[in-house]
């Protein structure tokens, strides 16, 4: 506990403080600027103003330090929120540029089916690209469509632009595409509008190459003509795989052969073999050509 004494004499002291302070503020701004408390005021300031911009200078690198501190936090948080957009927008961006490619291609598949002289009849199922081969040697693909769909073993299968293989294998839901770059792959084809024809089958390990065989030196053929497959069928009513019309490649170099009596001819595919994503199997067998013709 205090004294009684020394809190009196703290209240008084207090006390005398305010009556001289409220005192001396009076005087002051009562006086003219010349006196005694201005001059007194001006003292002072002469002094203390050199320590005050001292001190100033001193700290100004701490306030400074302080003050990029805080900045930075604020610039990085700004640039942490940049980054977040700049990643969403990036993320729409691909979403739409994949939609408008699977639309491209769609779009490719389906007017396949109204191009001159394609094989008409068909009951085509579409599909998506499920498994890839890793290999060159053995092209294949899977797809998410199966005999639950209607889908059976040597059935066409087609993509944007044109012929990628036939179905070999086949599931409740989902089935297995040999390519025509596998190189197990022959296909009977046919070099339009000549007629020429011939069988496709890939240069392993090149599948943006295949070599059409059997043509021979007397039938002339260009490059830039497109190749479709030609179809057959037997007396007995066997049918070939393919139906004719289906298109597969473009020529782009022709070699004749000297020592044999054929030309080889080097055709590009129409189809993106390597960046199939979505495909159509023909199902039905009952094909005809859009001139009412039946597939030979």
């Amino acid at each position: 506990m205090y004294d009684s004494k020394v809190i009196r004499r703290r209240r008084a002291a207090l006390a005398i403080f305010v009556v001289l302070s409220l005192g001396l503020l009076t005087v002051y701004f009562g006086e003219s600027s010349g006196g005694a408390l201005h001059s007194v005021q001006r003292g002072v300031q002469a002094v203390f103003s050199p320590l005050e911009t001292g001190v100033n200078r001193a700290l100004k690198p701490v306030r400074d330090l302080f003050g990029w501190v805080g900045d930075t936090f604020e610039a990085k948080g700004e640039n942490e929120r940049l980054r977040d957009e700049v990643a969403e927008l990036r993320e729409r961006l691909g979403e739409s540029e994949t939609a408008r490619h699977d639309v491209r291609e769609l779009r490719q598949i389906v007017g396949l089916h109204e191009t001159e002289g394609f094989p008409q009849g068909t009951d085509p199922v579409g599909a998506r690209v499920i498994v890839r081969s890793p290999t060159v040697w053995y092209a294949t693909i899977g797809i998410d469509k199966g005999s639950d769909d209607g889908v059976r073993v040597d059935q066409p299968v087609i993509a944007a632009g044109g012929l990628v293989g036939k179905v070999t294998d086949v599931s409740g839901g989902s089935a297995q595409v040999t390519l025509i770059t596998d190189a197990s792959s022959a296909v009977a084809a046919q070099v339009m509008p000549n007629g020429a024809t011939g069988i496709v089958h890939p240069v392993v390990g090149k599948p943006d190459d295949l070599l059409l065989d059997y043509i021979s030196k007397g039938r002339r053929v260009t490059e830039g003509t497109t190749v479709v497959t030609s179809g057959f069928e037997t007396e007995d009513g066997r049918r070939s795989i393919f139906p004719r019309g289906i298109p597969i490649g473009r020529v782009t170099k022709v070699d004749p052969d000297e020592a044999e009596q054929f030309q080889r001819v080097h055709i590009t595919p129409l189809a993106d073999i390597r960046g199939i994503d979505y495909v159509q199997v023909l199902t039905e067998r009952g094909i005809t050509t859009q001139a009412g013709i039946p597939a030979q």
